[in-house]
Order: C-alpha cells, then sequence, then structure tokens
C-alpha cells in the first residue's frame, strides 16, 4: 500500500543535475518507483553512466542527455531531445545549480553574477515554460523546483545564488497560475547536505554552525530528500501545488 501511494509506473521523469548529488538519488529513487528517466547533465558521459545503472539495476528506461541550462538554446534542445528519446515528460526535476564563491560582494564579477542567475533561474524559468505547456495540453503533470534555504535565510557569501533561489521560489508560484489545473507545481527547500559539496566542509567548523543554525545539528543525508521528491511526483500530491516544503533538519538562521 505504501509503495502505491508512491508509484510512477508509466511517468516520465527529466531531471536536470540528474548525475550527482541530490538530482542522483532523487533520479534513482524515481526509477525505483517505476518512472523512466532522462538524466541531463553537463557532462554527457555522466549522464549515460547513470543511465545505463538504472536500466540495469531496476529496469525502467533510462537516457542521458548533456546539456548546460545555462543556455537558452540547449533547454530547448533537451526538451526536444527528451521528447524524442521518450515521447512525454511527466515530471520536471528544475534541480541544476551552482553557488560560486567570492571573497566580498564587491568584488563579484559580471560574468560570475549572470553565470550562477542563468543556471539557477534561466534554466528553470525556460524548461519549465516550455514542458509546462506541453503538460497542460497534455491534461497532466508535475513540475518540482529545487531552491534552497538560502532563499530564505541569505548569506553574504552566497547571494547572488539566495537571488536567484528566492526567484525560483517566485516563479513555481506564476507557474501554478500559468498552468493549472493540469499541471502541479511545487518548490523543495534543501539545507545543507552531505552530497559532493560537502567535501570542502571543516569538520569541526560545519559542525559548529550547524548546531548555531540548524534544530537537529546536522547536515541532511541525501536519501532524507526522497520522501519530498516522491510526494510531489506522484499522486499522492494530487491536491497540493504551489507548495513550499523545506527539507532542512530545521534551519532557523543564516547558515554562516
Amino acid at each position: 500500500m505504501r509503495m502505491d501511494m508512491f508509484d510512477l509506473s508509466g511517468k516520465v521523469a527529466l531531471i536536470t543535475g540528474g548525475s550527482r548529488g541530490l538530482g542522483r538519488r532523487i533520479a534513482t529513487a524515481y526509477a525505483e518507483h517505476g518512472a523512466d528517466i532522462v538524466v541531463a547533465s553537463r557532462k554527457q558521459d555522466n549522464c549515460e553512466d547513470l543511465a545505463e545503472l538504472l536500466r540495469t539495476e531496476f529496469g525502467v528506461k533510462a537516457w542521458g542527455i548533456g546539456a548546460n541550462v545555462s543556455h537558452w538554446s540547449q533547454c530547448d534542445s533537451l526538451v526536444e531531445g527528451a521528447y524524442t528519446l521518450a515521447g512525454k515528460v511527466d515530471i520536471l526535476v528544475n534541480n541544476a545549480g551552482l553557488s560560486p564563491t567570492y571573497d566580498s560582494i564587491s568584488e563579484v564579477t559580471e560574468g560570475l553574477y549572470d553565470k550562477t542567475l542563468d543556471v539557477n533561474l534561466k534554466g528553470p524559468f525556460r524548461l519549465s515554460a516550455t514542458i509546462g505547456a506541453r503538460m497542460a495540453t497534455a491534461g497532466s503533470g508535475s513540475i518540482i523546483n529545487v531552491s534552497s534555504t538560502e532563499s530564505l535565510y541569505p548569506t553574504a557569501h552566497a547571494l547572488p545564488y539566495a537571488m536567484a533561489k528566492a526567484a525560483l521560489n517566485t516563479l513555481t508560484l506564476g507557474l501554478v497560475q500559468a498552468y493549472s489545473p493540469a499541471v502541479r507545481v511545487n518548490t523543495i527547500v534543501p539545507g545543507p547536505f552531505k552530497t559532493d559539496i560537502a567535501h570542502a566542509w571543516e569538520p569541526t567548523t560545519f559542525q559548529s554552525i550547524a548546531e548555531a543554525t540548524i534544530a537537529m545539528s546536522r547536515a541532511g543525508e541525501p536519501e532524507e530528500v526522497v520522501g519530498a521528491a516522491l510526494y510531489f511526483a506522484s499522486n499522492s500530491s494530487s491536491y497540493t501545488t504551489g507548495a513550499m516544503l523545506r527539507v532542512d533538519g530545521g534551519v532557523f538562521g543564516a547558515f554562516r
């Protein structure tokens, strides 16, 4: 009965940033629950490697498409490629993102600013606009935007990223207006997770920060995002749209 609540059999999910981190874990969970998967990220080889693993391990159809979603034309090519290969997209997960480092706000270059906004916001906008329209025509679909607690508690060391993610939250609400009632659009708001980015964290420093800013005093494990991702993708959330679900261990202050 619990499996039926999150059954994705017959669905096709397109996941950007899908070859690593939270995107990879979401792709694996969707395949485990019966969905066919289109894995998209900048590196074609990584996408194809994960697609092969999903086909072998779960017996689903899976494809890898290399695409840099910061480019409008590559978003359009990704959409056309996904529909050509899979025939449809039922679930879009806008997970691709990046947060470049800098020493001070005054030293943020135009290139860094544009790159951050393009990946975190331009890509989700273009993919959601085009795929959302097709979903609406087909009569159903689910778009899931992956934001960040930086959108709620912005910090000086990640301000362009926080701005982009805050705009992504707004995009969710606008898409609800554009494509309801056929298409549901929701947002997952993760806190810090132990993905590959965690390798750069100094353990003692991170722990002291976590204790000061996170109710659960720790970072999340990648599998802890799965419940939210399955909920929004499946019929379990049939009456949920425009929602913003924090999966952050109870972040209550800026993560400095």
